[in-house]
């Protein structure tokens, strides 16, 4: 009828408005976030289950202003999310440069290095130490070499810190020398030279010192001065040295026998068939173990090479000039600044006696086997560095 028809055609104008209204909507709404959340990600804006319904639904009775009710609260929310996660990550501190372990420390903050200065337990730190000494001196030592230790200190100035490794265990003994009250001492029971050195000489405790000593205990140095030395040391450059050891009594390569005609030597003539270069060791790039001088540089090298169970340090003469370049020309013998060896088997009686040997027996014995050891170890290193990188390896032989 009529009538009916008359009903129908009103509704389609108001199905129309309803279309234009939500296309403005939807224009102002996008435009309202588009100019003032230009930060926000629209996939970031979670809306609200009503939003959805009314666009499916188009009898839903949401204004303009509920949609862009719900728009602001949701940027808002969004906003404040993303600006707390960057906040967060730009307040957190990491830099890849610092030492392992100390990623997430200011770098100002960092003490990577230390020293064995004493300091006091009052007063201001910054007035602690009005003087540091500027090398160290290590020596290995037990009771019975006291008095040979005495002498052998008072050959060094102020400006060498003392530190003992006691491997028998006395310590308070020396404190009768006025020196011993400011010297360092570490006390490990029936170790080894280079075991300390290992665990107690790390670059970073000693990088305040321009070199470092590590001698043994049976040393005669009446013809030794420690600043004189350190003079010929950076006149002639040397990364690693060693007096020069008197020609008549505990020499075992001619590279380390003092000269009297020279204050250094580089290089010398050997047994033939020893050398398979010149440049090589023993006849150059070699020092002994028994009394070596090393630049902080070259220790910091030195030290890594040390192994962690090898405890004697044999064969650690031959390796040296891998830390040094050019080896025959960075390491050399002191000639002018001679000492004696004294050969005092007391660190070979710290061993213990088996199958009917003397502890100084086993002790030998155990420096034999270290060096095989050691030999293999770096020949084997050697040889996977440069397969690695597809080299030859060059032709070298150790002693």
């Amino acid at each position: 009828p009529f009538p009916s028809r008359v009903q129908h055609s009103s509704r389609k104008p108001n199905e129309s408005m309803r279309l234009v209204v939500v296309t403005i909507i939807g224009v102002v709404f996008g435009f309202f976030i588009g100019i003032s959340f230009p930060t926000v990600s629209i996939t970031k804006l979670h809306f609200p289950s009503s939003i959805v319904s009314y666009i499916e639904d188009k009898n839903s009775g949401l204004t303009a202003q509920a949609i862009l009710n719900h728009a602001w609260i949701s940027a808002r929310n969004a906003r404040g999310n993303a600006s707390e996660s960057s906040s967060n990550t730009t307040m957190k501190i990491y830099v890849p440069t610092n030492p392992r372990g100390a990623e997430m420390l200011a770098p100002g903050i960092i003490a990577s290095e230390s020293d064995f200065n004493a300091h006091r337990l009052w007063g201001d730190p910054a007035e602690d130490l009005p003087f540091k000494p500027k090398y160290l001196v290590t020596f290995t030592v037990g009771i019975a070499q006291k008095d040979n230790i005495n002498r052998a200190v008072q050959k060094f100035s102020d400006d060498f810190a003392i530190l003992l490794f006691h491997y028998d265990g006395h310590v308070t003994e020396w404190e009768e020398f006025e020196w011993s009250k400011r010297a360092i001492h570490i006390s490990v029971l029936k170790q080894a030279k280079w075991w300390y050195a290992k665990r107690f000489l790390h670059p970073d405790i000693v990088a305040p010192y321009e070199y470092i000593f590590i001698w043994d205990e049976d040393l005669g140095v009446d013809h030794f001065n420690g600043e004189e030395y350190i003079k010929l040391v950076k006149k002639y450059q040397l990364e690693i040295s060693q007096p020069g050891l008197e020609p008549d009594k505990g020499l075992t390569w001619q590279m380390t026998k003092r000269r009297g005609d020279r204050e250094v030597h580089k290089d010398t003539e050997e047994r033939p068939g020893w050398c398979t270069d010149p440049h090589l060791p023993p006849c150059a790039a070699f020092v002994e173990i028994m009394a070596p001088v090393f630049s902080r540089d070259a220790w910091r090298c030195v030290w890594h090479m040390i192994q962690n169970d090898l405890v004697h340090g044999w064969g650690l003469d031959f390796a040296l000039r891998k830390c040094v370049e050019p080896a025959h020309e960075k390491i050399g013998v002191v000639d002018s600044q001679w000492i004696v060896h004294q050969v005092v088997p007391s660190l070979g009686n710290q061993g213990q006696a088996e199958n009917g040997k003397a502890p100084w027996e086993g002790v030998r014995e155990r420096c034999r086997k270290e060096w095989g050891i050691f030999q293999t170890r770096i020949a084997e290193a050697d040889k996977a560095y440069y397969e690695m990188m597809g080299v030859t390896p060059p032709n070298v032989t150790f002693v």
